[in-house]
């Protein structure tokens, strides 16, 4: 392979359709295009400072390196995408790419990041930033920090473990979602979402869980969580209490209490939705 060490990059596509390449503490200055349609590449302790570096590319190992603020959409349509200990200071990164592996990444402007690409795995990532994994799929995620609303919205074949997100209107209109031991504090979580399993988590949630098919809730805590379950199938076990719940379609409700209970909507059949709870004061209005 090709060696470059401690150089500076400048203008237009300047190692366009590279082969086989070591490229180590070099710097991509003034120049779109760096790289684009590039394969094989080797990337250590460099610096993208400007727009599409990766763009086309196939097998690209990324380690100990920066995008700066004006890398913007660094990375689309690229697959085979292995990348460790980053800073990415840009936002719209990501795009349309295929088989990634993520690792210690820090993104402060996360925005549309992470849209429309598959076979994600990301590991010990913190993002900030709205729209975040819009339309991906098959994402595997442990250790995930996330400020940002409107995140994982149409996403598919998710699984979550040890997150801290705080997300408004998280997880709308996924498909095949699980969560583990974490906590997610946002608006309006999950509508219109199919196949939603929570286990050991925390939901803050205004009117959350609504319109959902298939949502599960395993050893959850729902804290100033109202209006929950609208319109929803819902099988939940919740160990605390939940401050209301309103027109389950149909299912199970089980919680250490529920300050209300509403069935107002004529067309909801109350009695097939099953709700147990612990207080003797919750009361069933409609």
């Amino acid at each position: 392979m090709k060696n470059y060490s401690q150089e500076k990059f400048i203008g237009e596509r300047a190692l366009f359709k590279s082969n086989d390449l070591e490229i180590d503490y070099c710097t991509f200055v003034d120049g779109e295009s760096p790289l684009k349609e590039s394969k094989n590449i080797k990337l250590k302790n460099s610096i993208f400072e400007w727009k599409y570096p990766l763009w086309y590319c196939e097998d690209i190992k990324v380690e100990d390196s920066m995008l700066l603020e004006m890398a913007r959409a660094g990375i689309w349509y690229t697959n085979n995408l292995d990348m460790k200990n980053i800073t990415i200071q840009a936002p719209k990164t990501f795009r349309r790419c295929n088989n990634m592996k993520l690792e210690n990444i820090d993104m402060p402007n996360a925005n549309e990041t992470l849209w429309n690409c598959k076979n994600i795995k990301m590991k010990n990532v913190t993002a900030k930033g709205p729209n975040f994994a819009m339309n991906s799929e098959n994402i595997e995620i442990d250790g995930f920090t996330l400020i940002g609303d409107y995140s994982f919205d149409g996403g598919k074949n998710i699984t979550v473990r040890n997150a801290k997100m705080i997300s408004k209107d998280a997880f709308w209109n996924a498909e095949n979602v699980t969560v583990y031991d974490s906590f997610i504090s946002g608006e309006y979580f999950g509508w219109n979402a199919k196949n939603v399993t929570l286990i050991n988590c925390t939901i803050e949630s205004l009117q959350g869980f609504c319109y959902m098919e298939n949502v599960v809730l395993k050893n959850c805590k729902l804290i100033n969580t109202n209006l929950a379950f609208e319109y929803s199938t819902v099988d939940a076990e919740i160990i605390s209490k939940i401050d209301s719940v309103k027109n389950p379609y149909s299912g199970r409700i089980i919680s250490e209490g529920i300050d209300e209970i509403i069935f107002d909507d004529p067309k909801v059949d109350s009695e097939k939705t099953e709700i147990s709870v612990s207080t003797a004061d919750s009361s069933l209005a409609g």
